[in-house]
């Protein structure tokens, strides 16, 4: 699973705030099942960054986020990340070496048709 964070952060604030994500980093990688994570700053917006982190699973991912140390430092950075788009991403394809991989998706085949509430019933009202 891909975590992708993008921030607006100004010049003043950048320190402080590079500051708090070295913290988060060093708290989630220390997770089990978390693999990776990195910081980058756009290099056409200058107070525009990223923090993508991988993760072997959803579950993984999900229990990363678990113990306090985590909640308490990570959570709140993450909530303070653009919430325009979608944030969580499966891996599709992956490559390494020259060779790609097509994953299998876990998204259940009707996730994306499915509204909040329907899953007790069926809706009334055709899409």
């Amino acid at each position: 699973m891909l975590l992708v964070c993008r921030f607006d952060v100004p010049e003043e604030a950048a320190e402080p705030f590079t500051a708090r994500v070295a913290q988060a980093l060093s708290l989630l990688t220390a997770q089990p099942g978390c693999l990776s994570a990195d910081l980058a700053r756009s290099m056409d917006e200058p107070d525009r960054y990223v923090l993508t982190a991988r993760f072997e699973s959803v579950v993984a991912y999900r229990r990363s986020l678990s113990p306090f140390p985590v909640r308490e430092a990570v959570v709140p950075l993450l909530s303070e990340a653009i919430a325009e788009q979608s944030g969580t991403y499966e891996p599709l394809l992956t490559s390494g070496g020259g060779e790609v991989e097509r994953r299998t998706s876990l998204v259940a085949s009707d996730a994306f048709t499915v509204r909040l509430g329907e899953a007790a019933e069926p809706s009334s009202t055709p899409r």
